[in-house]
């Protein structure tokens, strides 16, 4: 297991005991944008999927962490949600088909530069016309490192993720800083709207 699986794993398991489920400001801007079928990488404990899923969307969420699926699981058959939680090692992890809304909030910064690009790519990709990519990730400045494998995480640069989405409709890009024990974790959180007319039988997404 990775240091940041086991990282995770620890703080999951500390959050499910003290039920702590609040959406963190990332996840509660999201909330805003997310309308139809969701794809939700790296969705942790699932506040956001099933928040999402409470205003109605479909969601499937994919994660790492058997706590934190095993929690959305639970969560979803008791308040009879559409959620599907997969528990997936993300290293490896390729989109199948398309989806209204792609979430990645916390996640890109867990693995290589060529992963981190190659998955970004990846979102890209599976987002219809008209719909959403959400994506935030920690970025250059951050100096708590405790979460990471020495070796195997990426900080983009500071407008890197927004350059990244060159061609979309910028709807948010914001940057955020936040005291960390011994240090500070700076972010960059980008919603973009993928240009172009939806797809026969989709219908345009309400903004």
């Amino acid at each position: 297991m990775s240091r940041s699986v086991e990282f995770f794993e620890r703080q999951f398991q500390r959050q499910v005991k003290a039920r702590e489920f609040a959406l963190n400001p990332f996840e509660q801007t999201a909330l805003d944008y997310v309308r139809g079928d969701v794809l939700d990488l790296g969705c942790g404990l699932g506040n956001l999927a099933l928040e999402a899923a409470r205003h109605g969307c479909t969601v499937t969420a994919i994660d790492g962490s058997a706590t934190g699926i095993a929690r959305i699981c639970e969560a979803a058959r008791e308040e009879h949600l559409a959620v599907e939680a997969l528990e997936s090692d993300l290293a490896c992890f390729h989109i199948a088909r398309e989806y209204d809304a792609v979430i990645a909030i916390g996640l890109l910064m867990f693995f290589r530069q060529s992963r981190a690009l190659e998955l970004l790519a990846d979102i890209q990709a599976h987002v219809c016309a008209g719909g959403l990519a959400v994506v935030n990730t920690l970025i250059e400045g951050t100096t708590y490192l405790d979460m990471f494998t020495p070796g195997e995480y990426y900080l983009f640069r500071h407008n890197e993720l927004a350059e990244r989405f060159a061609g979309w409709a910028i709807e948010i890009e914001r940057y955020d800083e936040f005291p960390a024990p011994g240090g500070v974790k700076v972010f960059a959180t980008v919603i973009a709207r993928k240009t172009g007319a939806p797809h026969q039988g989709q219908s345009e997404l309400p903004r």
